[in-house]
Formats: C-alpha cells, structure tokens, sequence
C-alpha cells in the first residue's frame, strides 16, 4: 500500500461502522477518524427474507455520510465489507447494486468464515495469548474459533446473532424464561453439530466484537474499575453469570439507566450475553478476557500489510509504533539508555530478585520514557505517564501497563505513589517495590547519557563491597555531565538497591 490513509466500512448486522487509519510519516498507524450509526438490519427483514426498502435507504444514507468523512481525510483507499445480514438477505444482490450505485462503493461480501479469520487477525495482533477460543457475536451470527500456539485451527459460522435472536425470542425487548431457554438450547445444539469444540477445555474465551465490549464495560462500571481500558480486561465465569442476572431481571426501561451499558444495545445485550455464557459452559472455558480488536482491525492489517499481517511479538510491534507516533523523543538517546538500563538490570540480578517480566516491564519503560516531550519537554514524565496509560499498549494486562507508565515517568517514591492513587486496588506492595526500584534503575541509565550524545560506547559495571562501579570502556569526552548526574541520584539509588553508583570516568591523560 502506498496510501497515507486507509478507510475500514463494516456494514454489520447491528450497526455500520467506519475506521479511518492513518500512516503517519514516520511509519506509525493510528485512528484519525471514525463513526457508527445503529442499522438493525438483521431485524428489518421481511417474511421473504428481504431488507426492507426503508433499512437500504437508511443504510446508503449512512454509507454517503461516511464516504464524505473519508474524503474529507483524504483516504487513499477504502475498504468496504457487509456480513451477515445482507449475505443472507433474499435481496443481496438489489442492496449491493443499490450501493455501488448510489455511493460508487463496492462491498466486499464476507463469508462466515472470512469474518472469523479477519476477527482472529484483528484479536491475534493485538494480545498476547497462545491457546483459546475467539468468539464474536455479531447482530446475525456468531463465530467461534479454536486457535493453538497463535495460530487458527478451526471455525464455524452459526447463523444467529443478538439482533437477530432478539427478534425471535424477546417481546417488546424483553427476553422471558422460555425466550432465555429456547436461546440456551438454540446454542447448545449448535454446538453439538461441531463436536471439536467441545474438545479442548480449560482454554479463555477470548471475546471480541460489541457484546463483549459491552459486558466488558458494563462491569468495569458495575464494579468501579479504576482503569478505563476493556482491551484485556479479564472476567470469571461467575462474573459474566451475575452481570446476566442483573440485567436481565431489570426491566428495559430501568436498563436503560444500567451503569456502561450504551442505549443502542439495551435489549439486545441480554441475548447476546445468553449467547457467550452458554458457549462458555459448553466449551469448559477456563475464563474470559475481552479482546478491544476485532474485524475492522483484522482489515486494516490484512490490507496494511499484506502478506505479513501477522505479529508475532505483539508487544514490540505495539512499542515501536507508539514510539514512532510521538519522534520528539531523541531517538538515539532513547536507546542508548534503553541498552544501558537493560545491562544494569542483568548486572543486578543476583541483588534485585524481581518478578520474571521486570526486564519486560524496564525495556518498555526505557523505551517510552520520553514520549511525553512531544508535548512538553520541561514536564515531560508527567505527559509520559498520561500517554503511556492512555494508549494501546498491547500484550499486556493492565497492571503491568501501569507499571510502565510509573517506571518510566518515575521521579521520587512519594510521587509515584501518589500519581497511582486513583489505581490503588490494582497493585499490591511488591508491585510498588518493582516499581521504585526500576524507576530509580531507569534514572541511572539516563544520567549516564546526561549529555544524549551516546559518549559511552561500552560500559563495563561491577559490584564492590556497598558500591555499583561503572567502568566506561569505550567513551567520547570528559563525561562531566554524567558524573555529576550519577553522583546527584547517589543517594536514592542506594536507599532503594543498598549500592552507590559510581561512575569511573576514563583518565585522558
């Protein structure tokens, strides 16, 4: 692709929806735009299986409406794609002539099994899980996928979504006890037709696509969670069974005031939920997380990157490109103190005995820590630490993303502490110890690029008795500046690790 902008339609079942991404100049993407609009299409259908006239109207009006926010953004390329809903009408063909016509797009039809594949792409790249079953319930249908060692194994389109199950057991959007039934045994026997789901226990159901969204936030809500993220957000069996309870003893129009749950999903949440719980019995899962990437994103990739839309290092991928997004940062600087802050760490080893991924946590850390000058340089932690917690850190849970954000945003234990009050209850006492540690490990390495001209091309450090000795053997310069960087932060840095660094500097003469 050579096109700076890429517009990603998905006409749903449910809603239609458009992402406009962005690759920056620096090789970065992000989303730059984007819309939704309810369209309810796979409850506008007639007894002849056909959409009805008023649906397609409503329907082009949204796709002229979306086609003018591409243009506007200079989209080079747009990719338009309809799922279950219109591939099953009996008037296919109509709506997609009707569209090509009116607003010049021709819609990519997708099978059941292209939306599992582009659903998995999409989940695949954005977390880092190796064994489970990806289900996304769409308005129309649902598809579930087995996928082992990051790789699809298996799928299958079952034609019924949370739309189109509301409209055929819920009355006035309202699921009664026999409504609830008829889905749980709708689903059970569908499963019973596909016997390979029902062989791999004990793997997380990973659920993408907007019913587990909103289950996601509605007990992020419900529950008061502090981080607002859903991407990654784990749930338990017994959590999903007590959001369902809830939700479907209240009454719709008190529902509608239900604590993260959006007005356009009010009646159809609860069929979707019956939906994802009863495949979690069946399939034995062991627990749910939800996935805030899905079809549209599995597009992008496949048509971003074609032929190597797959990453497997998702968060080094994610890394890179929120490095990318903000280059205010002083590239070689930030690397020259990520190298340096990860030999310290292997030099410490036998002191620190931290947690297997604190060398994960500091290389993302060291990584990230000057992002925030792209905003301000004189209070550039601070800007680091909102960026970092704000953005798509991906392949990782969100304790560990607000790790990162302390340790590298990190100036003094009172303030990190504070800084993390609003996120208390997600990290416990070893967590703060990881942090400071880290944080006050990540300071050295920067005081021993003070200068950010890379004078030391090797360092060598040792332990000698209550002293960290820094042997710089290669080095351009006096490293005055180091020095007295080093020296300044001597003091904190032996209250947290019980060593004084000391920096050696070379003799010249």
């Amino acid at each position: 692709m050579t096109e700076q902008r890429i517009g990603i339609i998905d006409i749903g079942s449910n809603s239609v929806r458009l992402v406009v991404y962005e690759r920056t100049a620096s090789g970065a993407h992000r989303v730059i735009d984007g819309g939704k609009r309810p369209a309810r299409l796979a409850e506008r259908i007639d007894d002849n299986g056909c959409i009805s006239e008023d649906a397609i109207t409503e329907l082009l009006g949204t796709l002229n409406h979306f086609t003018m926010i591409c243009a506007h953004n200079r989209t080079g390329h747009i990719r338009a794609v309809a799922t279950a809903a219109i591939r099953n009408a009996a008037n296919q063909s109509e709506i997609l002539e009707a569209i090509k016509s009116e607003t010049g797009l021709t819609i990519e039809l997708l099978s059941g099994g292209d939306e599992a594949t582009y659903g998995f792409l999409g989940m695949i790249n954005a977390m880092d899980v190796q064994d489970g079953f990806l289900v996304d319930i769409g308005g129309g249908s649902t598809e579930v996928s087995l996928f082992r060692n990051r790789e699809l194994v298996q799928s299958v389109s079952f034609p019924f979504g949370c739309v189109s199950l509301n409209r055929k057991y819920a009355v006035k959007g309202l699921l009664s006890d026999e409504g609830l039934k008829g889905i749980e045994a709708l689903v059970t026997e569908s499963v019973k037709n596909e016997p390979w789901l029902m062989k791999s226990p004990s793997l997380p159901l990973i659920g993408v696509g907007g019913t587990a969204r909103a289950m996601g936030k509605i007990h992020q809500a419900v529950t008061k969670y502090p981080f607002t993220q859903t991407h990654n957000y784990p749930m338990t069996g017994m959590d999903a069974d007590f959001l369902f309870q809830e939700l479907f003893q209240t009454p719709l129009d008190k529902r509608r005031k239900f604590p993260g749950l959006s007005k356009d999903r009010v009646d159809v949440i609860v069929p979707g939920i019956a939906v994802l719980r009863t495949l979690f019995r069946l399939l034995k899962a062991s627990h749910y997380r939800i996935c805030g990437s899905g079809l549209r994103d599995g597009l992008f990739y496949a048509t971003r990157f074609p032929g190597r839309s797959l990453h497997q290092d998702v968060l080094a991928f994610s890394l890179s490109n929120l490095s990318a997004l903000h280059p205010a940062a002083p590239k070689q600087h930030v690397m020259q103190v990520n190298r340096l802050a990860l030999q310290l760490y292997d030099e410490l080893r036998p002191v620190h005995l931290l947690p297997n991924r604190g060398k994960m946590l500091l290389d993302a850390a060291s990584t990230l820590f000057r992002i925030g000058a792209s905003i301000d340089y004189y209070d550039y932690a601070k800007h680091t630490f909102y960026l970092i917690v704000n953005s798509h850190l991906n392949g990782l849970a969100h304790r560990e993303i607000l790790m990162i954000a302390a340790i590298a945003s990190y100036k003094s234990k009172n303030r990190t502490r504070q800084q993390l009050l609003d996120y208390r209850e997600l990290l416990n006492d070893s967590d703060f110890d990881t942090i400071h540690k880290l944080g006050v490990l990540l300071q050295l390495a920067a005081a021993l690029d003070r200068s950010e001209t890379q004078a030391i091309g090797r360092l060598e450090a040792s332990q000698s008795a209550n002293q960290l000795l820094l042997h710089p053997i290669r080095s351009e310069g006096t490293l005055a500046l180091e020095a007295r960087e080093v020296d300044e932060l001597a003091s904190d840095f032996k209250k947290l690790w019980g060593l004084i660094p000391v920096l050696n500097l070379p003799d010249y003469t």
